[in-house]
């Protein structure tokens, strides 16, 4: 009798098991074609801020007197020091004459030397809107460094990309 209880018992467990495992499989079936991902409205666009850019040093460079370089050690008498600490990134992005973002990006890094960077996504109708994007990296600077400001065209469900290269002039729009 206890051979044949352990026996049944063994096949409901492989029952049990594989009736989980089938339900287990219907619920990922279910969720792998319904519901419908939307990924945006029919009716609207994207647009992604995002880029890494480290702001200008901080302070200016001075030079050192010739008594700071005689109190220093002889590996370390650099006549000219600069500091490593990096301006924040003033951002503002407008569409249309409405405000989409504003913010300060602090430096990365220990001593704020390191890149600020931003990724934002801003969901928009689609259609034809005005965009002006404005960037300071100098906290001597009064204003923006760098201003970029056009018209411009969204299809339904488009990314359109907003994106800051220093070297190629500042704002990218793609």
């Amino acid at each position: 009798m206890t051979y044949g209880g352990v026996y049944n018992a063994k096949w409901l467990r492989y029952i049990a098991q594989a009736a989980l495992y089938g339900l287990f499989i219907a619920v990922l079936g279910y969720f792998s074609v319904s519901p419908a991902y939307v990924h945006l409205p029919p009716d609207q666009a994207l647009i992604k801020l995002s880029f890494s850019h480290p702001g200008q040093p901080k302070g200016g460079c001075r030079e050192r007197t010739d008594e700071e370089l005689a109190r220093l050690p002889p590996n370390m008498r650099i006549r000219v020091v600069c500091p490593r600490e990096r301006s924040p990134v003033f951002i503002e992005l407008e569409m249309d004459g409405r405000l989409l973002y504003r913010d300060t990006l602090i430096p990365s890094g220990l001593s704020r030397d390191g890149t600020s960077t931003v990724y934002r996504r801003f969901p928009v109708a689609a259609g034809r809107h005005h965009l002006r994007a404005r960037l300071r990296d100098d906290v001597q600077v009064e204003g923006f460094n760098y201003v970029r400001e056009a018209d411009i065209t969204l299809k339904p469900a488009q990314v359109f990309v907003v994106d800051f290269n220093a070297k190629s002039g500042g704002f990218i729009f793609k």
